[in-house]
């Protein structure tokens, strides 16, 4: 009886936030020496920044292949550049919407598999895109792995390349490329110096489309409506008698922003530790917090269970959670969906650290939902101004800043650090606050707040910056409507451009960790 044939299904298609375990997995194996610099941040920054440019190559399943790009303009693109310069350090985040040219910057293929073409798939995959987008071509620097080994045996690096157009010296990778009607701008210096192979070096390359046309410009075409309405909550401290009472107010806000169809609520920083005041005692501070610690489940329970009731996104302000044996101030995301997803505070306060033990997280997160990427930091996070740009490397477009301040002067420092994240990341941040007191509280006895909803300072967006805000210490709701598409715009062509404008080859952030 014949043998039966192996079923083998080969694949292309658009990546997806779903497949980033499974690049950063090929990127190891397909890399060595420089492997090290390459995070999932990365990775999910090229998909959030330019979705339609990256795509997969999967073999019964399983990521192959992996090729990321961006659209920049012919002038940026045959300029002299490195790789971290052109692609914002391998996020994506130097995308232009008006770019001619399409951009290559990752092409890595699976070491172990042979034969099938992979490469030649994915390279076609991007002339199909340059095709149907009427680009006018590609662009993008390759590696010469063989350089180095054959060094002593040419005048330059330009007589390398030449011997190899020749068929004099053979170099599996340039030759692939010229091969698929590439043709060489020349040499770039210090591309990635990295690259012990190609001594740093790229070779400057593109390929033409024949059949470009050149295209309307999208600022004259019409934007499409998408509008995003958040609602700030700047909640009244009080005490109460149980947890049912303290749901009872929670599901009222909630139910609130319902009525105005919000699809995003925030609440404050630790405003749960209003249940402290269901015993009425004072205790220590360490006993507060392990008292806190055991309405976790409660908590995320109540928040999930009204988010898909209530249709809404909740950003469930903070509360204290133990991790194994350390103690977090931890956000819960609760979309309405049912996902819950979690930020650690990764900065605690002074007074955190000494009253409660609390130690800080280790990640801050992208955090998807059906109304794109968000992020959240939790009151402190904002003032360290790393955090938002790694934030912002990876795409969301807003972000949320729960915190809990007792006068003034600490509420400013939130407040303006929260502005100017805003206005260098080119983003909405909404901030949500505690008013009133709880006297029997150690840490929380007093609040000050005046919650808001921010943008940019550009002309499409309200004269301050300020979307919405609230009285001060007055229980209340702030209410905004805020156009993503706007955003956008202003990022392509507002009177100033901070995220396309930033010099990706004098500084950078660089986040430690996978």
């Amino acid at each position: 009886m014949a043998k039966k044939a192996k079923q083998v299904k080969l694949e292309v298609r658009l990546s997806q936030l779903s497949d980033i375990d499974g690049i950063f997995d090929l990127v190891e194996r397909s890399y060595t020496g420089f492997q090290d610099s390459y995070t999932k941040g990365m990775i999910r920054g090229q998909i959030t920044n330019y979705p339609e440019g990256n795509f997969v190559a999967t073999l019964n399943g399983k990521i192959v292949g992996y090729s990321a790009s961006i659209l920049i303009s012919e002038k940026k693109a045959t300029a002299k550049h490195t790789w971290a310069s052109i692609t914002g350090r391998g996020y994506g985040s130097t995308h232009d919407e008006e770019g001619d040219i399409l951009y290559g910057y990752e092409t890595c293929v699976d070491p172990d598999i042979r034969g099938q073409r992979i490469g030649q798939r994915l390279y076609n995959a991007r002339k199909r895109l340059v095709k149907y987008e009427r680009l006018k071509g590609i662009v993008f620097a390759g590696r010469i792995p063989n350089l180095k080994k054959k060094i002593k045996q040419v005048e330059s690096v330009e007589d390398y390349i030449n011997q190899v157009k020749d068929k004099k010296i053979r170099d599996t990778t340039l030759g692939f490329q010229l091969r698929n009607g590439f043709e060489v701008l020349g040499v770039l210096e210090k591309y990635l110096p990295d690259d012990k192979e190609s001594m740093g070096y790229g070779v400057h390359l593109i390929w033409r489309n024949s059949e470009y046309e050149a295209r309307d410009s999208k600022a004259d075409r019409p934007i499409k409506q998408n509008s995003v309405r958040i609602v700030s909550v700047q909640y009244q401290q009080r005490g109460i008698k149980s947890f049912k009472e303290f749901e009872d107010l929670v599901e009222y806000y909630v139910d609130v922003t319902a009525d105005y169809r919000a699809d995003f609520v925030l609440f404050p920083e630790l405003f749960t530790m209003q249940l402290l005041s269901i015993k009425n005692e004072e205790v220590t501070a360490d006993v507060a917090i392990e008292h806190m610690t055991a309405y976790t489940e409660d908590v995320k329970s109540l928040f999930q269970r009204l988010a898909v009731k209530y249709n809404v996104n909740i950003i469930a302000g903070s509360h204290p959670t133990k991790v194994g044996d350390r103690v977090h101030n931890i956000s819960y995301i609760c979309l309405r969906d049912g996902q819950i997803h979690e930020q650690a505070k990764i900065h605690p306060t002074p007074d955190e650290q000494y009253w409660w033990n609390i130690e800080g997280g280790d990640e801050v997160k992208v955090i998807d939902t059906d109304c794109g990427p968000i992020g959240v930091l939790i009151c402190y996070d904002s003032e360290f101004p790393e955090l938002t740009r790694h934030l912002a490397n990876q795409g969301i477009n807003i972000l949320f800043v729960p915190f809990l301040t007792d006068n003034r002067q600490a509420y400013c420092r939130v407040k303006f650090c929260c502005q100017a994240r805003a206005i260098e990341n080119q983003i909405y941040v909404a901030m949500a606050g505690n008013v009133g007191n709880l006297p029997r509280v150690n840490n929380v006895d007093i609040q000050y707040a005046q919650s808001c909803i921010l943008t940019p300072c550009d002309f499409p967006f309200a004269r301050d910056g300020i979307a919405a805000d609230t009285t001060p210490n007055v229980e209340m709701v702030a209410i905004a409507d805020l156009r993503i598409d706007t955003l956008l715009e202003a990022r392509q062509n507002g009177a100033v451009k901070n995220l396309k404008d930033r010099r990706h080859d004098l500084y950078s952030v660089t986040w430690h960790g996978k």
